[in-house]
């Protein structure tokens, strides 16, 4: 069963945004908590959703992380997912590269992201590291969870087995609850990109070494979409410090069944590494 910290009575209320892109436009959601309204400046995380995700499921960890932080929390659906505006193509095979150029910069300018932390859950996570060597001189710290930095056999199988799962018309009633229409469109750009062929040689290990902020990269150790060599990779070839935790008995969200573990490393490091301006 997943457990979330529970919001505190210092939880923050939930603003939403629409990002205009020449593509269509894109929702966003931020929580900013009374720490960062009250004169203590940090820079604010930005959210990076997995294959199938939204700003809704991210449920009440955007609330959480807030409030463990004290830093503005801001979360986007991508192109084609949640509530942003439907893409009738399938993304480019060079997808994750491509939302750190093509759409975050709107995010980032709109939403009037000068420095910024980037936290990515599963592919998220690949996109969030695009994101810090795109904007390295903006990006204070990068934050992966479940993430993926190469094609491995590991995630193939996991994405097959999904594929099959999918075939039940209940569970992509559910998924509907938070893509609507687009559901087939959400589940074609997953799986049709991961198992096509050209995709078999994607990887990230010419890109970590130019992540040059701090970065903490969390895993489970039983995550079905991929092992633990994803965040040994990312710990030994950032260009960075960076720290690794594997998270034990924790599957592909960790960030739902480890929170408070979670929420603690995310907060600890970002102290120590990205400390609220005018902090010791």
């Amino acid at each position: 069963m997943h457990r979330t910290v529970p919001p505190s009575p210092e939880a923050p209320t939930p603003q939403d945004h629409w990002i205009h892109h020449p593509r269509g436009r894109l929702f966003a959601r931020s929580w900013t908590p009374a720490a960062a309204l009250a004169g203590r400046p940090a820079s604010p995380i930005v959210l990076l959703h997995h294959s199938l995700g939204c700003v809704e499921l991210w449920r009440d960890f955007p609330t959480a992380l807030a409030v463990a932080t004290g830093r503005r929390v801001v979360a986007y659906d991508r192109l084609g997912f949640g509530r942003s505006d439907a893409r009738p193509d399938r993304p480019s095979i060079d997808f994750v590269a491509q939302e750190a150029t093509g759409y975050f910069p709107a995010v980032r300018e709109q939403l009037a992201l000068e420095r910024f932390v980037a936290l990515g859950h599963s592919v998220g996570g690949g996109m969030a590291i695009h994101c810090a060597v795109a904007f390295g001189d903006a990006c204070e710290a990068l934050v992966t969870v479940a993430a993926q930095v190469f094609a491995e056999e590991r995630t193939l199988e996991g994405i097959r087995a999904a594929r099959e799962q999918f075939r039940d018309p209940a569970q992509v009633q559910r998924l509907a609850r938070y893509h609507g229409e687009r559901t087939a469109w959400v589940l074609d750009a997953w799986i049709g990109n991961w198992l096509h062929p050209r995709f078999a040689d994607w990887h990230l290990l010419d890109v970590l070494p130019q992540v040059r902020c701090p970065a903490l990269a969390l895993h489970g150790d039983q995550d079905e979409y991929g092992s633990t060599r994803h965040p040994t990779l990312i710990g030994e070839r950032c260009g960075g410090p960076a720290r690794v935790e594997i998270l034990a008995q924790t599957g592909d969200l960790p960030h739902r069944e480890r929170s408070k573990r979670v929420l603690r490393l995310v907060a600890d490091f970002l102290a120590q590494h990205a400390p609220a301006r005018g902090a010791e």
